[in-house]
Formats: structure tokens, C-alpha cells, sequence
């Protein structure tokens, strides 16, 4: 079946995560909805001398259980969180064994750093232990496609296999991707999404340089928000073809209705609001939808002052009055900024708030902020009808990437 403009249509079949509230769908939503907190004091590593110490650490994660494939076990941290998320996905979506033409799918899994574990490692063993040489498999272990190429060789995927790399857009631009070459007929069926293991003692030191992270705790749109916190985890989906979904007796969970990217290309930093704004246009443009449309949007909500600021101010500005009724939040006030893989993990979010008809809340506000005047669902998350949902990834850089979600087509 295909859009009146004769696109193909793109579902979601299946879908996984791995976060500091939860690894797995299940336990991921269960603690959305209860509004839990998995920001805490870092346990990975000692703190030195640095004066930021919390971020959303996944924990109790074990890749024996996860991913216990060979290349899985021998990859770097973030490498294992993406296999999690796509074993889990791929189960879902009926899908156990090599796929059925290779050729016809696809791997776009990115990472905004890579294997940064492995990196940091590296420069120990030969700074700081004065080893003549690094591990043989850092090179393999670091690169930011090692992700996607893991997934491809686990499934016999042959088609596009690659990593976006857009910082904290990374995720979202791998699954706005994957829907337009499902879309145009380049391939049927495609595992998309993003991972991130960024929490090390480098890291850390350059985070805490650019002044950006907070010493106490992700409060997005709140008065008291004073910065973003660090958290890695993976969010991954399986995206299917209507008709290719149909025929194999999958189950559909969501559709992906639009996309939408821009770039501002105009500061590294300081966000636009014309990017940002251009880019959920776009969104709702490609969906067929209106602003009336959309029931609730997950927000980048980075809890840094001018971000939210100025996400406030593109939703008002693309969204008129329908800004007044729409439910926005920011799940990263539970789970934490997962940089490249936060639109993934948002995306899990985002589908789930459909298929549950629930909206998940901005936990730790207090009061809004100056010019933060929308309906952030403060505290407490909240049952209403959820058909589309819009989920924001804004980046570092000014790049911008925009999805739109809706219900499974009857």
C-alpha cells in the first residue's frame, strides 16, 4: 500500500533499548511511566578530580545474556548496547535468523563518539602504562560503524550498511534515513537507530570544560534546570515496508508518518529557532498532518538554558495555537542525554506513548522556566489519547533532525 503521492508506506515491527532506567522495552516503559530517575553518581570508574560526578549509567548490563554472539563480546561497550537493542528489536519483529533477501535490507546504526571505551584505553595503555602497542582490536572496536556492521553480519544483512554520525541527531537521522530508502523502494526492511557509551573519565573532562552539564540532576524547561547530564544506552527500530510487513504475518506497532532535517548553519553552540522550527515543518509536511494533528511531542529538552528556550519558541512559532494543547515532555529528565543515541531511545518513547496512550512525564519540575510557557507534563505522566507523536532531536553543530509517529494502518 502507498501514500497518495505513491511512497511506500514505512512501519515499525519492532523496536529495543537499553537505558539507565531500564534494558529492555519492558522494563524501559515500566519505568517511564512510573517516572523513575537513573541518574546517579558515576560507579564506572573513579572520579579523580572531577567536580561533575552523575550521568545515566546503564547497569547490570551483560552482554553474555544480551548479545552473546562472538563479535558482540569482543567489541567496545557501545557496540554491545546496539546488538541489545537489535536482537531485541529483531525478536520482536519475528525475525530470529539471516533475513530473508539480504540485499533488500539494511544497517544504519550510528554513534555520535563510537567506541570511546576502547579509545580511552588505548591512549592509556601507551601514555600512561608506556605499552609499546593497543589491544589488536581497537581500531575494529572504536570506529563509529562498528555498530551497524556487528548488526549486518548477525542478520546477513547486504544492503546499506553504515553509522550516521550527527552528535545528538545521530539516531534520528539513521531512522529518517532508513524510512526514506524503505520508502522510494531501495530496500525493504531496515534496523535503525543509534548507541553511545560516552561515559569515561575523558569524556567527562571535556563535558565539564564546555561549562554545559549539571552537578545536580536533568531538569528540562524547569526554573531550576542549571545543565544536561551525560547518559549512554542504545534505542533501535525495525522499519518495514506496509506490504512486506503484512505479508510475513508481522505485527505493526507504529507507522512512521514523516521526517523532517535541517541544518542552521550558523553556530556550533547556540541553537536557532529556524532550523529547529524549519525541520518539524518539514515533518508534518511529509506526514500529512497538521499541528491539530499531533498529540504529544517528545522534546530534545536538554535542561541547558538556551535549548529550551528556544525549542519553546520553534513549537510556538510551527505549532500557532495548537501550541496551547499539545503535550510536550522530556524524557531525558529519567533517562539522560544519550547524545547520538537519545533520538532512539526517544523514538521507544515516542511508539510506546501511542500504543499505551499514555504521555510520559518531565520529571524534577519544579516551576517553569523564563519563556518556558507550554504544557511539559510536569511530574507525573498522564493517560490520554495518543495518535501522533512528534519527537525532536536537536544537535550540536545546528543539526537538526525531526520524526513523526502514528498509529498501526488498520
Amino acid at each position: 500500500m502507498s501514500k497518495a503521492n505513491g511512497a511506500r508506506r514505512v512501519v515499525v515491527t519492532g523496536q529495543g533499548v537499553v537505558s539507565s532506567i531500564g534494558i529492555g522495552v519492558p522494563d524501559f516503559w515500566a519505568a517511564v511511566r512510573r517516572g523513575d530517575n537513573g541518574i546517579g553518581t558515576i560507579t564506572l570508574f573513579p572520579h579523580g578530580d572531577l567536580y561533575i560526578t552523575i550521568a545515566g549509567e546503564v547497569k547490570g548490563f551483560d552482554p553474555q545474556q544480551r548479545c552473546p554472539s562472538k563479535p558482540f563480546l569482543l567489541a567496545d561497550r557501545y557496540s554491545q548496547f546496539a546488538g541489545s537493542a537489535a536482537i531485541e528489536a529483531m525478536t520482536q519483529a519475528g525475525i530470529t535468523g539471516k533475513v530473508e533477501d539480504g540485499f533488500r535490507a539494511a544497517s544504519i546504526i550510528g554513534s555520535g563518539i563510537g567506541g570511546l571505551t576502547t579509545i580511552e584505553l588505548g591512549y592509556d595503555d601507551l601514555f600512561i602504562k608506556q605499552k609499546k602497542a593497543t589491544h589488536p582490536l581497537t581500531l575494529l572496536r572504536s570506529i563509529a560503524s562498528s555498530a551497524a556492521a556487528h548488526v549486518s553480519i548477525e542478520y546477513g544483512i547486504k544492503g546499506p550498511c553504515f553509522g550516521t554520525v550527527s552528535a545528538c541527531s545521530t539516531a534520528a537521522h539513521a531512522i529518517g534515513l532508513t524510512y526514506q530508502m524503505i520508502r522510494s523502494g531501495m530496500i525493504d526492511l531496515g534496523v535503525a537507530g543509534a548507541s553511545e557509551a560516552c561515559i569515561t573519565f575523558g569524556s567527562m573532562r571535556s563535558w565539564q570544560a564546555m561549562r554545559v552539564l549539571s552537578p545536580e540532576g536533568c531538569f528540562p524547561f524547569a526554573k531550576r534546570r542549571n545543565g544536561t547530564v551525560l547518559a549512554e544506552g542504545a534505542g533501535i527500530l525495525v522499519l518495514e515496508d506496509l506490504e512486506h510487513a503484512r505479508a510475513r504475518g508481522a505485527r505493526i506497532l507504529a507507522e512512521v508518518k514523516g521526517f523532517g532535517m535541517t541544518s542552521d548553519a550558523a553556530d556550533m553552540v547556540n541553537p536557532s529557532i529556524e532550523g529547529p522550527s524549519v525541520a518539524m515543518q518539514m515533518a508534518l509536511d511529509d506526514a500529512g498532518l497538521s499541528p491539530d494533528d499531533i498529540d504529544y511531542i517528545n522534546a530534545h529538552g536538554t535542561a541547558t538554558t538556551i535549548n529550551d528556550i528556544n525549542e519553546t519558541r520553534a513549537i510556538r512559532q510551527v505549532f500557532g495555537n495548537a501550541a496551547n494543547k499539545v503535550c510536550v515532555s522530556s524524557t531525558k529528565s529519567m533517562h539522560g542525554h544519550c547524545l547520538g543515541a537519545g533520538g532512539g531511545v526517544e523514538a521507544v518513547a515516542s511508539i510506546m506513548a501511542i500504543n499505551d496512550n499514555f504521555v510520559p512525564a518531565t520529571i524534577g519540575f519544579d516551576e517553569p522556566g523564563a519563556e518556558c510557557d507550554l504544557d511539559y507534563v510536569p511530574n507525573v505522566g498522564r493517560a490520554r489519547e495518543v495518535n501522533y507523536v512528534m519527537s525532536n532531536s536537536f544537535a550540536f553543530g545546528g543539526l537538526n533532525a525531526v520524526l513523526v509517529f502514528g498509529p498501526a494502518p488498520d
